[in-house]
């Protein structure tokens, strides 16, 4: 019995040490807002053992010093983001209007890029033909082709873009195929990776997982790579939130069709979303380095497409500056004067965006926000639904997509700029996922994105406040209880 006792306060004495020492790191580590530091020494303090295991696996945005050893060396052999090979004459400062001015330069502080001028842009019609305008422009490519998806699946159309991969490289095109080792897991792992291989494509999984119980000891497994990145021979570009499957999208099938919106640009932002991958490329890559970023930058020739257009991506990560892409959401929220329209299948802000937002509607502004009614994450999905009794209090307007899952994440405001990428509105965008975003003044080509819009609005059903007052207690329990979780990501 003795022996029992004093075993019992050996264990209750490391224990209370241990939680001591996981208080001191939650208290003193950077970039953590009060609610986060508040929700996880709740967690540790109430789960003994358990709680101090969760925290080392999930309550630090850790990447593993060695993959940021290797990200710097990378960066250091790329040209400087303020070099020559990034400047395209004329300034777009000439052109993009006083009040929109301090959003791009917002997101120079991000990623370094200065907007450029002189780009072509189309949005596709839908996801198949997305992929059709890659492959064809892979079929037309003469010098390379450089792509990053975080899911890439084998299906229809992914294998139309490991066929256009194939031929290009049989005819002399250096092609460089990088896919997330998790979100793409069914594609490395099946047999057109090692085809691909075969026939001269040179291919990389990002954020390589390994072994996964060894994994947690040098940074967290759910840090993704979550970009989308098409660049070719180095003035044509596609950003978008699509990956490079169809639209049914088998692994998710009872949520499809997946609808998503892409860009395709032909300019000098090409040389942007260049870098971006050619940082992520070499990380993983080193031996392979990257060197047509010093070419001379191209312009478009004339065509049919909306021009110009002056753009600027805009990305982030968990090496880049902390809550990089909620500012410049809320930025863009509150440079809006008119109108606000957005749409986002993930929907877990922090408490400035979510003020950010309701104060862009309490000042007068037509403020609209679209989501799937169906989300194929039931933890998103219900604390996205947390939300809506303070979105629709401030006069925020919310709508369900009911037409499958509606996967873009798109900003337009005043009907002249958007926003649009891979990043959605949520904390594993914000903190934890790599993300790629292009920020673009056109008010033409931004007309084109509302109509887009307005098409989801067609298809969604709008949210009363008379429905969500109708919300019976436990699905309000329900809803708040899962989105007191957002803090812990």
């Amino acid at each position: 019995m003795l022996n029992f006792v004093h075993h019992s306060l050996i264990a209750l004495a490391v224990h209370a040490a241990l939680v001591l020492i996981v208080f001191g790191r939650i208290l003193l580590r950077p970039n953590r807002d009060p609610a986060s530091r508040i929700a996880w020494i709740v967690v540790v303090a109430s789960l003994p053992f358990a709680g101090i295991v969760a925290y080392l696996l999930m309550g630090e945005t850790n990447i593993g010093r060695g993959r940021v050893a290797r990200l710097k060396a990378a960066l250091a052999r790329l040209p400087s983001t303020d070099s020559p090979c990034f400047q395209a004459p004329p300034s777009a400062d000439d052109t993009v209007p006083e009040r929109f001015r301090h959003a791009f330069r917002l997101g120079q502080s991000i990623s370094g890029f200065e907007p450029v001028a002189g780009n072509d842009a189309t949005l596709t019609a839908d996801s198949n033909a997305a992929i059709d305008a890659m492959v064809a422009d892979i079929d037309a490519a003469t010098d390379h082709v450089h792509l990053l998806f975080y899911i890439w699946l084998p299906d229809t159309n992914g294998c139309k873009i490991v066929g256009a991969l194939k031929r290009a490289a049989k005819r002399g095109v250096t092609c460089r195929a990088m896919a997330d080792d998790l979100g793409s897991r069914t594609m490395i792992r099946s047999p057109h990776w090692p085809a691909m291989r075969a026939a001269g494509v040179r291919i990389a999984a990002g954020l390589p997982i390994g072994n996964p119980l060894l994994r947690p000891f040098v940074g967290r497994i759910d840090l993704r790579n979550h970009r989308k990145i098409v660049v070719i021979d180095n003035r044509i570009t596609y950003c978008g939130s699509q990956n490079c499957a169809d639209p049914e999208f088998l692994v998710k099938a009872k949520f499809a069709p997946w609808v998503d919106a892409v860009m395709r640009f032909e300019g000098p932002i090409a040389r942007q979303n260049q870098y971006l991958f050619a940082s992520d490329w070499m990380t993983y890559v080193p031996d392979d380095p990257i060197d047509c970023l010093g070419q001379p930058l191209q312009t478009p020739g004339a065509g049919n497409v909306i021009a110009p257009v002056i753009a600027q991506v805009v990305a982030s990560g968990p090496t880049v500056r902390h809550s990089a892409m909620p500012e410049m959401f809320a930025a863009l929220m509150f440079t809006a004067r008119r109108e606000l329209v957005i749409s986002t299948p993930y929907f877990v802000p922090n408490e400035a965006l979510l003020a950010a937002l309701c104060t862009t509607a309490w000042r007068g502004v037509d403020t609209t926000i679209i989501f799937p009614a169906r989300n194929d994450s039931w933890i998103v999905g219900a604390a996205s639904r947390s939300y809506y009794a303070d979105l629709l209090a401030a006069g925020v307007k919310i709508h369900e997509y009911e037409g499958g899952l509606l996967h873009t994440k798109s900003l337009t405001v005043d009907g002249e700029l958007t926003f649009i990428g891979s990043a959605n509105m949520d904390r594993r965008s914000f903190d934890l996922n790599y993300e790629n975003n292009i920020l673009f003044y056109h008010p033409a080509l931004t007309a084109e994105v509302r109509r887009r819009q307005q098409d989801y609005l067609a298809r969604s059903h709008r949210v009363t406040r008379e429905m969500v007052d109708a919300w019976s207690t436990p699905r309000r329990l329900w809803n708040n209880s899962i989105a007191m979780i957002g803090p812990l990501l």
